[in-house]
């Protein structure tokens, strides 16, 4: 119950295959929601029950098992419907709470999509207890208890223990960032990004009055931090292309998923090119969730074309 409860809110990536406006409204969003996991709770538990009850009148096992019950089975899918959202929401990507009510996205920005060291983590609880079965069988001893209890609640201590260390190299890297200049310009915000393979390493991304700066942050003792090696991103200048790409209607639902938000425009031969990027994700990203708004506009500033890309599209 609580592994398929925990899989289940992952079904919104199908969302992939319709394309990015599609993958943009629904993935993360839909199944992720506190309304939609009560209702995926309560359906996963009642189906249990059911086919609990339908598989022990066909056996002689009622007898000696009891039935599954309804509120301890809503327990343990809500187990694992709150285990993959607290675990989604620790990633840049985040996910909307709120859905439908609220559009706004919850994301902590402290461990990637898919972390190696909490994969470490998870193969060594439920491996380890094995192990130690087999070496305590092969010294004659004989327990009684669950077999990796004591491992399974070690390794959720673990998890929780390095989740807070990198929320708090988070917040260092966070003021890092906001306590130097950039070729002489002061910082409004900041934000950091994780790395999967090191947790000391950071992708920051600085906002001040007339660029977008980034840069990565090594939070380890022998790393020096130098603000002058960051890669500038001028913003735009005003223009009517501009302010007419950021009112169109996809790059208003894209603001309210990107976090920093960069926008250019470029001449086309018989018009104007209109994108808007999320410097959350990398040039070289190449995952789902790095989206980005398209507008073509003819000479007379009418939309001719808008959409929504994947930066990893062979032709984008």
């Amino acid at each position: 119950m609580v592994v398929v409860s925990g899989v289940a809110a992952d079904l919104d990536y199908s969302s992939y295959f319709a394309g990015p406006a599609a993958f943009l409204r629904f993935h993360r969003t839909a199944l992720h929601s506190l309304p939609a996991s009560a209702v995926l709770a309560c359906a996963f538990a009642g189906a249990f029950c059911i086919w609990d009850r339908k598989a022990s009148s066909k056996s002689s096992r009622a007898a000696v098992i009891p039935s599954i019950r309804f509120l301890p089975a809503l327990a343990a899918c809500a187990i694992g419907i709150v285990g993959h959202m607290l675990l989604d929401i620790t990633t840049s990507g985040g996910v909307q709470l709120f859905w439908p009510f609220h559009e706004r996205w919850f994301a902590l920005d402290i461990a990637p999509n898919l972390d190696p060291w909490i994969l470490l983590l998870l193969v060594a609880g439920l491996f380890l207890p094995h192990v130690v079965s087999l070496v305590s069988e092969e010294i004659g001893e004989r327990k009684k208890s669950a077999r990796g209890l004591r491992a399974a609640v070690v390794t959720l201590l673990l998890m929780a223990s390095y989740l807070v260390v990198r929320a708090d190299v988070h917040s260092r890297a966070i003021d890092l960032l906001l306590s130097h200049e950039y070729h002489g310009r002061i910082p409004l915000s900041a934000g950091a990004f994780p790395s999967a393979s090191e947790p000391f390493q950071w992708r920051g991304v600085v906002v001040t009055d007339d660029t977008m700066e980034e840069i990565t942050v090594h939070l380890t003792g022998s790393a020096r931090f130098d603000p002058d090696r960051s890669i500038t991103h001028f913003k735009p200048l005003e223009s009517a292309a501009l302010d007419s790409g950021q009112r169109s209607e996809t790059a208003q639902k894209f603001l309210k998923y990107a976090q920093f938000p960069t926008a250019s425009v470029g001449r086309l031969e018989d018009g104007y090119r209109f994108e808007l990027r999320d410097l959350r994700f990398a040039a070289d990203n190449r995952s789902p969730e790095n989206i980005f708004v398209r507008v073509d506009f003819n000479s007379s500033l009418q939309v001719v074309r808008e959409q929504n890309l994947f930066a990893s599209s062979p032709n984008p």
